[in-house]
């Protein structure tokens, strides 16, 4: 069983949506996965809507047992979440869990203990650790082989987080413990410049540590939690669950990548229609020997007949109930598209290549509704040139905007 402790010693930072979530997205890729609360808040309970005075015994119960020699299995504590998903719930009572356990030989071990009676019951453990260096803490590390460090890309990140780097290098070499340590990207709002500089400085600067997946600021994982839902519950089409996916396939070396690009490239092939029209528009356009002369007066009337034609094709277009995005751009290596309908992210859209003709399309679906999007031509964020409809962003560049109708 592999344990991952989600540690901060820094509030606010999304431990516990990260806790749920991806406890929860990891059993929806099929693992049998358990989450462990170790914050005497026992606020996993409540983002699962676990009524807490129904709650009997928790954790705590289980960890100080064998100190009163009255052993009791974690499993008489558990509540069943999901198919594969179950809680080990928190209590005010682990408050005291520190005090309870003062000379008690080997203490720190208390949770490593439990969970190695269970490590055949389980494929992962998620273990949401309090706001605070302590025993509870101390207990998580000893039990884990992962520790992810949820930062908020705010203006205390870069600070709070070589503190909490530090404290976690200290505690390991305390208990001669090697773990892997990652870097996890939360709360990330990409419209504000202050998010999109910090981030790059904790790439910059953490760059052996940083996740690769981002989780960016979502109010459908605050609703999510509300109702005591994990995201991919509670909506399993929205950017939130998208995020906690990609987590999970991160962390479990999940296949399920591979089928997303599957996918892509099915959408590919269903755009061939397309891409027969433009390459025949490509074709157009080149020009052509003639066998004999024509006036500068008929080339630039033919010219400006292409020209309107590949204006017409180019852009956007609605066909049906999907939207066309296409472009042309032979010098490109990526071409990506970001928006206000996948919460300005790139790596959402990605527009494919038509063979060599140097075109790039996608296929999205799109509720009606106006919309407002850039292009991202090898990581260059540009206004679709192809679309003449735009409005200036808080940035003082322009997006171009599509109304879906």
């Amino acid at each position: 069983m592999r344990t991952i402790a989600v540690v901060n010693q820094k509030g606010g930072c999304g431990k516990t949506t990260v806790s749920i979530n991806l406890a929860s997205a990891i059993a929806e890729l099929g693992y049998r996965t358990l989450l462990v609360d170790m914050d005497p808040q026992s606020h996993c309970a409540v983002g699962l809507a676990v009524p807490e005075e129904q709650i009997e015994q928790s954790i705590y119960d289980v960890l100080i047992s064998n100190s009163r020699n009255e052993p009791i299995r974690l499993a008489e504590i558990l509540w069943q979440i999901g198919d594969k998903l179950e809680l080990a719930p928190a209590s005010i009572d682990l408050s005291a869990f520190e005090q309870q356990m003062s000379g008690i030989l080997d203490r720190e071990y208390c949770l490593k203990n439990v969970l190695n009676n269970v490590k055949n019951e389980f494929d992962y453990a998620i273990v949401d650790c309090p706001p605070a260096v302590g025993l509870l803490t101390f207990n998580a590390l000893r039990a884990a082989s992962d520790v992810i460090v949820p930062v908020e890309t705010g203006y205390f990140a870069l600070h709070g987080l070589s503190r909490q780097l530090e404290t976690l290098s200290i505690l390991c070499k305390r208990c001669k413990q090697n773990v892997n340590v990652g870097v996890l990207a939360s709360m990330y709002d990409i419209r504000t410049r202050m998010a999109r500089e910090i981030l790059a400085e904790l790439r910059e600067h953490f760059a052996d540590k940083m996740l690769s997946t981002i989780v960016n600021f979502n109010t459908k994982l605050k609703e999510a939690a509300s109702l005591g839902q994990p995201i991919n519950e509670y909506d399993p089409l929205s950017k939130g669950q998208t995020n906690f996916r990609a987590l999970a396939e991160e962390i479990t070396g999940s296949q399920a990548k591979q089928q997303r690009h599957e996918y892509v490239n099915s959408l590919a092939n269903q755009l061939a229609s397309i891409s027969a029209t433009a390459d025949e528009l490509l074709q157009a356009a080149k020009p052509q020997i003639k066998p004999v002369e024509t006036s500068p007066q008929t080339e630039t009337a033919k010219q400006a007949k292409t020209d309107a034609k590949l204006s017409d094709y180019y852009g956007v277009t609605q066909v049906n109930n999907a939207v066309v995005f296409v472009t042309l751009d032979p010098r490109a290596q990526k071409v990506q598209l970001a928006g206000d309908f996948n919460d300005w992210q790139p790596g959402e859209n990605e527009l494919q290549k038509v063979g060599d003709t140097g075109v790039w399309q996608t296929k999205i679906k799109l509720p009606v509704g106006k919309y407002r999007y850039r292009l991202v031509v090898d990581g260059q964020w540009q206004q679709d040139p192809y679309n003449e409809q735009t409005e200036l962003n808080p940035f003082g560049d322009l997006n171009s905007v599509l109304d879906v109708k």
